[in-house]
């Protein structure tokens, strides 16, 4: 990573428009009846195989709804209901990745009353229930990745196997050459031993413009892991997210994740 560039060049905007308007047309308010679904149904939406076929394993047991054994025919589930299928749990909503160019000033959560949210600015995008899969400060750039694919979710918060992220940190003054080899090799704070995947100066900038990669998925280490060596983080901005970069998606827009980049996703 030794060649590593800021993220400051200016992005060629697609063919393709990214909304990042809050939606405005929420939920229908009703009774309960408006959320039920057919049983084959849900299962035919969760990719697993048709209506028909989902019926004849119904019939034969292989469908649970919390915990429970149906084999009753045209069964209705709500969409909040725990539905198994051969023991496995499954989602009746198309499985959805959506990348957001985090702006300054929204908080990475979905609570209510938190001011101004990531799930304002992709309000729109879809209409799936995606989460996003780790956290950027509110005051934090970049990158941030959406998903209703649990799969995936795990693979970024698995220790082991986690997605690697790159971030472009600014800090307040220049990092000294030993520290950053410090960083480099892996340090240890109250005995607990602190690593990265890797770190290096930005290519043709000051040595306060520092590459530093990491596979974990909130942002909070590297504040730590500056402010043991008295350095102050000016600015962060996540540049990339395994192979996905902010090419083509302006500050504050979003956009899904073609076939070929969710199937590069699952093989990191």
């Amino acid at each position: 990573m030794n060649r590593f560039k800021g993220g400051r060049g200016k992005s060629e905007q697609s063919g393709k428009k990214h909304e990042n308007r809050p939606n405005k047309k929420g939920p229908k308010k009703g009774s309960d009846t408006q959320d039920l679904m057919r049983l084959n149904k849900y299962i035919a939406n969760s990719g697993i195989c048709s209506r028909r076929e989902a019926d004849q394993n119904i019939a034969l047991g292989l469908v649970t709804v919390n915990g429970k054994v149906v084999t009753e025919m045209g069964f209705k589930v709500k969409r909040t209901d725990e539905v198994k299928f051969d023991g496995r749990r499954i989602n009746p909503e198309p499985l959805t990745y959506v990348l957001l160019n985090k702006p300054k000033g929204f908080a990475t959560t979905t609570a209510e009353g938190k001011g101004r949210t990531v799930m304002d600015l992709v309000a729109n995008a879809t209409n799936a229930k995606i989460k996003p899969i780790g956290r950027l400060g509110r005051n934090s750039l970049g990158l941030l990745l959406f998903t209703n694919d649990d799969k995936v979710v795990q693979k970024f918060t698995n220790s082991k196997t986690g997605v690697a992220r790159l971030f472009h940190v600014e800090l307040d003054k220049n990092l000294k050459h030993e520290h950053l080899i410090a960083i480099k090799e892996g340090f240890k704070i109250e005995d607990k031993l602190i690593t990265v995947e890797d770190i290096s100066y930005v290519q043709g900038e000051a040595k306060n413009q520092i590459g530093i990669k990491i596979k974990n998925t909130g942002n909070s280490i590297l504040r730590t892991i500056f402010d043991h060596f008295n350095y102050n983080i000016v600015k962060i901005d996540c540049v990339a997210i395994g192979h996905l970069t902010k090419k083509d998606l302006p500050r504050g827009h979003w956009k899904h994740l073609t076939k070929q980049e969710v199937n590069t996703l699952k093989m990191l």
